[in-house]
């Protein structure tokens, strides 16, 4: 019998809701003339408290709220831990970047704690209503913080782009649950998965899965639904881009396996290579477009699709190794790509004066520090042993192989090299000394709050390289959260 209260169960979706009420009740009573770099900070400790109220919910047995819509287990406590620690580095990166004389800030720092509520709740979500509710909390958020730097037009046409194609997106999986609820006569996703034996539209079936799947995929920006993705981040402010590329993928990522493991497990033989080709087309169309970028920002956008194509490798295994892995390469991608888009905000300032790769030569001279971390961050992203990268890469591939995908992680691997060529690139051009005849750039002094924001992804990275025993515990305890990967099999390819 389920004896937690409902509310305990969605505590850290209340704080956050709560801290974004409170921070725009305070932005509407300040003066005008007033700074509101406080606010920040409000929504910085309502984003810690819902990091410890995700951790608190550990001591409760697993079980749903709200008349079966809402789950609370390892799985759910695992993500909401990763999202609020994206989102507090994020508001730290964004409590020393955005001017003083900055519009509506207030407005701002609300907007990043609404948007955690809607990707929160996609992590915890067992009804798909629910979960398009969810999604479109998170969604409405971004898009507007996409284009918070609305003096330029690069700011406007990420807002629009982002808005008009994750629209047409969304739209792809509310009709898949439509057709998932015509096949089955339900949206509960456990319900689903005792149906779908004996649906009487298998068809409907079939296409509700692969119209989810689009929608789904978009949000992480997996080839081919991710031609929004270098546009959107190369007008997005920085620090938005650091929290956009990492906690909503993280969120879309959970919710993938929470669909897949727990509403489709006996279609497992189906959407398998169908993630298998994606992965494939990821890494390739990721990389090689990525050889071609002068502008940093845009570069880490075709990185960021090539990741989402090495993490989609682990679902070549099965059971619980296979959503361990993807958990686990989650977390690692954020720690690195949070830690190198917090560098690079450092160099280029909110305005992106310095905004091409050929502007970092000489960060290592003239600011060893900053200059050092993004070498780290970069080796990362590589997968150079004793990184979160590193292991990351190995466990996913190394899933894939047990699940009899060899050519699969042959071809991750292949990639990687094409990979190590841009980012290594990028990491000589940091080290070289700077042209004799080359402007001289301020000096950098970060700021205490963006200090501790890149300290914390360092460490994180670090730690996940070095000793990735404990998350990678708690991943693994994520994974069991679903009963049917601890009962499946890897598939054997090979027949």
């Amino acid at each position: 019998m389920n004896t937690v209260p409902d509310l305990y169960r969605i505590l850290p979706e209340v704080i956050l809701t709560l801290t974004g009420v409170l921070v725009m009740l305070l932005d509407a009573g300040m003066p005008k003339t007033t700074a509101r770099r406080p606010l920040g900070w409000v929504a910085a400790f309502g984003t810690l408290a819902a990091l410890w109220a995700s951790l608190w919910q550990l001591g409760f047995p697993a079980g749903t709220a709200f008349y079966a819509t809402v789950q609370t287990d390892a799985f759910s406590v695992f993500f909401h831990v990763l999202i609020c620690g994206i989102v507090l580095v994020a508001l730290l990166l964004s409590l020393d970047t955005l001017p003083a004389d900055n519009h509506h800030p207030g407005e701002y720092y609300a907007l990043i704690t609404f948007g955690a509520v809607g990707m929160c709740l996609m992590t915890s979500a067992v009804e798909l209503l629910l979960v398009f509710i969810a999604l479109e909390i998170s969604s409405i958020a971004t898009y507007i913080l996409a284009g918070y730097r609305k003096n330029t037009g690069k700011g406007v046409e990420a807002a629009i782009k982002y808005f008009l194609l994750g629209s047409f997106a969304t739209g792809f999986l509310l009709y898949g649950v439509a057709m998932i609820f015509g096949a089955t006569g339900t949206t509960q996703i456990t319900e689903i998965a005792a149906k779908l034996p004996t649906s009487p539209s298998p068809a409907f079936v079939f296409a509700g899965l692969a119209l989810m799947l689009v929608g789904i995929l978009f949000k992480v920006s997996a080839a081919p639904f991710h031609v929004w993705t270098p546009d959107v981040y190369e007008g997005a402010p920085t620090p938005v881009v650091a929290l956009m590329s990492t906690a909503p993928k993280a969120a879309a990522f959970a919710l993938l396996i929470r669909i897949l493991y727990g509403a489709f497990p006996t279609l497992h033989a189906t959407w398998t290579p169908i993630l298998w080709g994606i992965a494939v087309l990821s890494m390739t169309v990721g990389n090689l477009a990525a050889l071609r970028q002068d502008n940093v920002k845009r570069m880490l956008a075709y990185s960021s699709i090539a990741h989402a194509g090495y993490l989609l490798a682990a679902f070549a295994g099965g059971g619980v190794a296979s959503i361990t892995a993807a958990a686990f390469y989650t977390a690692a991608y954020a720690a690195m790509n949070v830690g190198i888009f917090a560098v690079v905000t450092v160099v280029s300032g909110y305005d992106e004066r310095l905004p091409l790769i050929q502007d970092f030569r000489g960060l290592l001279y003239r600011a060893p520090a900053v200059g050092g971390l993004l070498l780290f961050f970069l080796i990362s992203l590589v997968g150079i042993p004793f990184t979160g990268g590193f292991f990351a890469k190995f466990l996913s591939f190394s899933t894939a192989v047990d699940g009899g995908a060899v050519w699969l992680a042959i071809i991750g691997l292949l990639n990687s090299g094409v990979a190590a060529g841009y980012y290594l690139r990028f990491a000589v051009t940091v080290a070289q000394a700077p042209a004799a005849n080359a402007p001289r750039h301020p000096a950098l002094h970060p700021g205490a709050a963006v200090s501790v924001a890149i300290v914390l992804a360092a460490a994180a990275t670090l730690v996940l390289g070095l000793a990735p025993g404990r998350v990678l515990g708690a991943a693994g305890d994520a994974a069991r959260s679903f009963p049917a990967a601890i009962t499946s099999s890897p598939i054997t390819w090979a027949k």
